[in-house]
């Protein structure tokens, strides 16, 4: 009897033991809420503003009644100012886009004509024109992209006198060619970014006809053959409407 009155004690001496033991030991805290990721879209209609620099690589061709002699070739540079609008659509991280884009050009170079150190030829791009279509690659607010499609130039020439001062022959013509261009954008915020861009156009050859301009040598021009390639560096900025980002909730 007194051995089964020791056990019972020492039972229920465990029993109370056991739930103090159980308060002693740290409570595992809750794991906290994954956070909220957000994913910048770039879908949508865009317009926006673009100024940089431009180059052209221009030669020059004259038509003589003796038949057609070289003029010399020559770089022009200058500053670009205008704008763009186009539309873009994502689908996971390729970005597709149509862009249309002009600018105001100041690209001229004024040089005396080996044909004739009595005369010298002014040469002005004085407008660009850009249909293009995209590729990109996103991540979240950053954009890496290829284009490519047609280009226009308005160009402008020029032959004066050297003496005298007085214009011998001008011409203004519109000229289409093609266009390859890279760039990176950054998206800032919802609506808004900026970025910069790098375009090669090439013009292709343009002829012009005078009506026989005679130069102070006596040498007689019928006209003229151009060939014109041009870079372009811009920076740009788009607002784009209806921009949004979409809220990803984290998983671990």
């Amino acid at each position: 009897m007194r051995k089964l009155l020791i056990a019972a004690v020492s039972v229920a001496a465990m029993g109370l033991a056991a739930p103090a033991s159980a308060a002693d030991m740290p409570v595992k805290a809750a794991p906290p809420p994954a956070p909220v990721v957000t994913i910048y879209n770039w879908s949508g209609f865009y317009i926006g503003a673009n100024g940089g620099w431009g180059q052209s690589h221009q030669c020059i061709d004259f038509v003589t009644l003796v038949g057609t002699v070289a003029g010399a070739c020559a770089d022009r540079s200058g500053g670009l100012i205008g704008g763009q609008i186009g539309y873009r659509w994502q689908t996971n991280q390729f970005v597709f886009g149509l862009e249309a884009q002009g600018d105001w050009a100041d690209i001229k170079n004024t040089r005396v004509s080996l044909i004739d150190p009595l005369i010298s030829t002014t040469g002005k791009t004085d407008g660009i024109g850009l249909f293009t279509a995209q590729l990109g690659w996103a991540w979240n607010a950053s954009l890496f992209y290829v284009k490519g499609g047609a280009a226009v130039t308005h160009n402008s020439f020029d032959i004066f006198n050297n003496v005298t001062g007085v214009g011998l022959a001008s011409a203004g013509h519109t000229r289409w060619g093609g266009a390859l261009g890279v760039g990176w954008e950054y998206g800032f915020a919802p609506n808004w970014s900026f970025g910069i861009e790098y375009d090669h156009l090439w013009m292709g050859r343009d002829n012009t006809a005078f009506a026989g301009v005679v130069t102070p040598i006596g040498v007689t021009l019928l006209g003229t053959g151009v060939s014109q390639d041009v870079d372009m560096i811009t920076l740009r900025f788009n607002y784009r409407f209806g921009g949004y980002t979409a809220p990803v909730t984290a998983r671990y």
